[in-house]
């Protein structure tokens, strides 16, 4: 599957513009790097080369953050509703499931891409977290396992804790790099995450990051809700494609 060097170039280009859109808006890697893949390969396959981009891309904003302990005590309950959701999917992604884990997934960038051009936020009462946040957390993690893409509704959840600008990107870090670990754990159960695929998703580190250092650089040289405009609209039209080209 990767001897064709056009091919790995193809890998490398995605991996590129998937960290240039996270260095820039602060997300999107695993949702452009699936969506993308998903032209040329099954989803699973697309969720195994994320494997490595995504776990240190999502660490690196992790770590970057200020209150860390503080939003693992809060978010935990939501942390093990993804590993249970996530594990509980396992095998969703491959086999006889390939050409409806497509479809998923296409269903899923449309849906994140007309939440994000329409503005949406909710508001949680911290009244409701106790048992709204594991609900959100399963949900988000058996999405995970049917797609690969971990961004629904975990992305617009997160966004509706009023939580402080940089405490909202370490707790997408956070629940990035969980969703990471579980889908990974679930790949490698599942049979789908080989060496040659772990040694693919190391070597799409590279672009990754160099795409990311990239984006953080244009991020105060743009206008962020421009770009998160166009982005939205391209996520759009490429989950439309998926959709479609896995019903046909």
């Amino acid at each position: 599957m990767f001897e064709s060097s056009l091919f790995l170039a193809f890998i490398g280009l995605v991996f590129l513009l998937a960290g240039f859109v996270k260095g820039v808006i602060g997300l999107g890697l695993p949702t452009v790097a699936v969506g993308l893949l998903g032209l040329v390969m099954i989803p699973a396959q697309a969720a195994a080369l994320l494997v490595v981009p995504s776990l240190v891309t999502n660490l690196w904003q992790l770590i970057a953050g200020p209150g860390l302990v503080r939003l693992m005590r809060r978010l935990w309950p939501m942390m093990a509703g993804i590993c249970f959701g996530t594990w509980a999917g396992t095998g969703m992604l491959g086999g006889a499931n390939a050409a409806h884990a497509t479809t998923a997934l296409g269903l899923a960038l449309v849906a994140y891409a007309v939440l994000g051009l329409a503005s949406f936020r909710l508001n949680v009462p911290a009244r409701t977290e106790g048992w709204l946040s594991p609900l959100v957390g399963a949900v988000t993690g058996w999405i995970t396992a049917a797609t690969g893409v971990f961004v629904i509704p975990a992305v617009p959840y997160l966004q509706a804790l009023d939580l402080e600008k940089d405490e909202l990107i370490q707790a997408l870090g956070l629940s990035f790099t969980v969703s990471t670990i579980a889908l990974a754990l679930g790949l490698m159960y599942g049979g789908l995450l080989s060496q040659d695929m772990a040694g693919v998703s190391l070597l799409a580190l590279l672009p990754a990051m160099a795409g990311m250092f990239l984006g953080q650089w244009l991020r105060g040289r743009v206008s962020p809700q421009a770009f998160r405009r166009w982005f939205f609209l391209g996520l759009l039209a490429l989950g439309i494609h998926l959709a479609v080209k896995a019903l046909l």
